[in-house]
């Protein structure tokens, strides 16, 4: 096993979403980084997953990440505890505020920032919220979906030309963020649904697996139908073989296995 490598392994079957799932996740320092800046949410009880990558060109981009998910985590508890319905907008919003308290403290000239892709499974659906380039995928019958937008300058220049502006892309920013937890400014969260079938997957995973595999390789793996586990171990090493430039994370969610 790569010494870099955390995995926590295929959860029981549970039933938060009217049909069984089991869940995993993974994740690995990769080949280049000095430290792991990403972390995860496998909450099978809470029907929530997430992934927070933080930002490597500030300080403190683990410890961001690492209250966005903490604070997700207890917004989504508490709001169980009330008997109320988990608002992951509120929850965003929360992290957001936390994180920028964090980054007075911690960063007052630069600030702290990450990313975070959660989602929430519940009675054959699941909502996904999103900011920054963490991504989730549902996978269904052999074809790969984006469920998240990415925030970056590259889709921001793609979205500008396709509106008929002459925009230029200068290619050292193409992957910089333009969003991100920890922002003083008004947070733009999206939050989107979608339906679930007995048979889908759901995979939500850091930029480490992204940019270095690509849709057509992640679509290859997930069709292979193995184990949650064992796809994450996957991906990851082939994230690795290809060069592991950054930390790479995943969760990894099966609907309808036995």
């Amino acid at each position: 096993m790569h010494a870099g490598l955390e995995a926590q392994g295929e959860a029981p079957t549970v039933n938060v979403s009217s049909m069984p799932l089991i869940s995993a996740a993974q994740t690995d320092i990769g080949l280049v980084r000095t430290e792991n800046e990403d972390r995860h949410l496998c909450a099978d009880d809470l029907g929530l997953y997430a992934v927070a990558d933080g930002i490597g060109g500030l300080p403190g981009g683990a410890e961001a990440a690492q209250l966005a998910i903490t604070t997700l985590l207890k917004e989504a508890r508490l709001a169980r505890e009330a008997g109320l319905a988990i608002d992951l907008a509120r929850a965003f919003g929360a992290a957001n505020r936390e994180v920028i308290a964090l980054g007075q403290r911690f960063a007052p000239d630069t600030g702290l920032g990450t990313t975070l892709t959660a989602a929430l499974v519940e009675q054959g659906t699941v909502r996904i919220a999103s900011v920054g380039d963490s991504r989730a995928y549902l996978f269904r019958q052999g074809r790969l979906r984006q469920l998240t937008i990415d925030d970056t300058v590259e889709h921001d220049v793609a979205l500008r030309r396709s509106r008929g502006e002459d925009v230029h892309l200068d290619e050292r920013y193409r992957n910089a963020l333009t969003r991100c937890i920890g922002q003083p400014m008004a947070l733009e969260i999206r939050v989107s649904n979608y339906s679930l079938q007995a048979g889908d997957r759901l995979l939500v995973c850091s930029d480490g697996i992204t940019r270095m595999l690509g849709d057509h390789l992640i679509a290859r793996h997930l069709g292979e139908g193995r184990a949650p586990a064992v796809t994450l171990a996957a991906l990851v090493a082939d994230a690795l073989a290809k060069g592991g430039n950054d930390n790479a994370t995943g969760v990894l969610v099966d609907f309808g296995g036995e």
